[in-house]
């Protein structure tokens, strides 16, 4: 028996030994006077993106082809549409957001799932293979060291085939950080250059001008700051929201996972007085995104909607997710005194 799991498990144990293009910029008309109430850094930043302005690493990020594209992306919009700066900034979010993050993180909830229903086959093959190293280590004399190290080494192999057969290694769940932070700079960056006066203008009234106007509610210039610091706080609130709910659904969570969602936390509010300094179109933006970034993981709990995204079935899994999050949040929240 020992001999059939060592040739299924193990390996011979280890030898130890020792030129980005520039768009086109049109000034503004000289008869307009209005000026946007930017901090200093955010006017200073006009200068730094400016074909006399000085190089650097935002001077390269504001001007690249990836930052051109949003600015199109947003202009093409608002053209099609008619519709006013604030619902083409919002049209725009639900649009990316629906077509492009909805489904890589349904995908990365596909991955996470298979993932999760290999943990009992990992963990028999782990005590089994424990089992057969310390025999070996007997047999051979191995030091613990030596036993360590073939462990860890065969127990990776065997883990990595389980992945290469399910197709669900882990890192084909990072997919959507890779695609969404990046698409997120680039909005904002787009946002703040239109905002800055930095980039487009049509038929020689400025993007900035029409921002300007663009507005609506309590913010109805989106190139000045949001004085009520209601955007702002939207924005804090909502990241926290969504920190809480993956908070909520994990049980018994590892010290990494704990850190981790003390760090999302610390940066949930630090966004607040950070989106306090920056143009009301970027602080829209990110609550548009933040919102539907609550909705899509709201959806993505919904058993109806993983069946059909044929998400797998995993024994945390629930038929009521929606009464179990209000029952956890009563919980932690409201109930404790």
């Amino acid at each position: 028996m020992l001999c059939r799991l060592g040739g299924r498990w193990l390996r011979p144990p280890p030898v130890l030994q020792v030129g980005t293009r520039v768009p086109q910029r049109v000034s503004a008309p000289t008869g307009c006077t209005k000026r946007s109430a930017l901090p200093v850094w955010a006017v200073a930043s006009v200068s730094a993106v400016s074909p006399g302005g000085g190089g650097g690493w935002y001077q390269a990020l504001a001007t690249s082809a990836p930052v051109q594209s949003a600015e199109e992306m947003l202009l093409g919009v608002h053209t099609a549409t008619g519709l006013p700066w604030w619902g083409s900034i919002l049209l725009t979010t639900v649009a990316l957001r629906g077509s492009v993050t909805l489904p890589l993180a349904a995908y990365q909830h596909y991955i996470l799932a298979k993932v999760e229903n290999l943990q009992p086959e990992i963990k028999n093959i782990a005590r089994h293979l424990n089992q057969e190293v310390a025999l070996r280590a007997n047999q051979l004399g191995w030091s613990k060291r030596v036993a360590r190290l073939t462990y860890l080494k065969n127990m990776r192999r065997l883990v990595s085939e389980l992945y290469v057969r399910d197709n669900c290694h882990p890192f084909k769940a990072t997919v959507l950080v890779w695609i969404q932070l990046p698409m997120w700079i680039f909005m904002s960056v787009a946002l703040r250059n239109f905002s800055t006066g930095a980039a487009h203008a049509e038929a020689g009234f400025s993007v900035q001008e029409q921002l300007a106007t663009g507005g609506v509610l309590w913010f109805p210039d989106l190139t000045s700051l949001d004085s009520t610091w209601i955007l702002p706080i939207s924005v804090g609130v909502i990241n926290l929201l969504i920190v809480e709910i993956f908070a909520l659904q994990k049980i018994g969570m590892s010290r990494f996972q704990m850190y981790v969602t003390y760090f999302v936390r610390a940066v949930s509010v630090l966004m607040i007085p950070v989106a306090a300094t920056v143009p009301s179109s970027i602080v829209l933006y990110w609550f548009c995104s933040s919102f539907m970034g609550l909705s899509q993981n709201l959806l993505l709990r919904s058993p109806r909607f993983r069946r059909l995204c044929r998400i797998p079935l995993t024994k945390g899994d629930s038929e009521t997710p929606y009464k179990d999050l209000f029952a956890a949040f009563y919980a932690k929240f409201i109930s404790r005194k």
